[in-house]
């Protein structure tokens, strides 16, 4: 399966899941190319936005596993056209 380049955008409104949150990007770690993560206080959220390049099936099964913790929102977008597979080490 071809690798695809995505972004997951992920909105945390109860903190007091950010452990499994945490883990499941850990997790995955491999095909995450770039993570920005932005805890925004005042209206007690923190916003994540990860950058994966993989498989489809790897970004959906984390898409949906992050989509089913209790207090979490996720959007996905997949690029449309594939990408040149990359080798990585790890």
């Amino acid at each position: 399966m071809e690798n695809r380049i995505s972004v997951i955008s992920i909105i945390v409104e109860d903190t007091g899941v950010s452990a499994d949150v945490n883990e499941l990007l850990h997790n995955f770690g491999k095909y995450i190319i770039g993570r920005m993560g932005i805890p925004y206080k005042e209206r007690g959220v923190s916003i994540i936005c990860i950058v994966m390049d993989a498989p489809g099936d790897v970004i959906s099964s984390l898409s949906g596993k992050l989509g089913m913790l209790k207090g979490v929102s996720i959007k996905t977008i997949v690029a449309k056209r594939q990408n040149k597979t990359i080798r990585r080490e790890g």
